[in-house]
């Protein structure tokens, strides 16, 4: 019988890997230093002190006054809604859940007054089946 001689190839040997510089590592190393600039001051001769102050005759103050009183304002009340939850949203859809959290409500029974815009009416209506809502 003839002997089959097996010849081990001897695996091709590859280069050795070559050490890449990023861009940022290359901008890092020709970069040159930063400088300190000193800013130039004026001198004291040059400086141009600031007129005194008008004073204001009483007719000004009073002019400016009521401008002030017109203008100043309490804070416009917005028409609020009152949130109540009343059912668990455990067992619901993720976006539901998230609803409530955005409506500020944490757990049943708790009550939120948020102010009554769109944004606010459309979360509610999302999540209607679980709310419990007085204007």
């Amino acid at each position: 019988m003839a002997e089959n001689k097996v010849e081990k190839k001897a695996a091709p040997k590859k280069a050795p890997a070559k050490k890449t510089t990023t861009a940022k590592a290359a901008i890092k190393k020709t970069a040159p230093a930063k400088v300190a600039v000193k800013k130039a001051t004026p001198a004291k001769s040059a400086v141009k002190k600031a007129p005194p102050p008008k004073t204001k005759t009483k007719t000004e103050v009073k002019k400016t006054a009521t401008a002030k009183a017109e203008t100043k304002k309490g804070p416009a009340k917005k028409p609020t809604v009152s949130v109540t939850l009343v059912k668990s949203f455990n067992g619901r859809l993720p976006s539901h859940r998230a609803t409530i959290a955005g409506l500020g409500l944490k757990r049943i029974n708790h009550t939120v007054e948020l102010q009554d815009t769109a944004e606010v009416r459309g979360m509610i209506n999302k999540v209607s089946y679980l709310l419990r809502v007085e204007v």
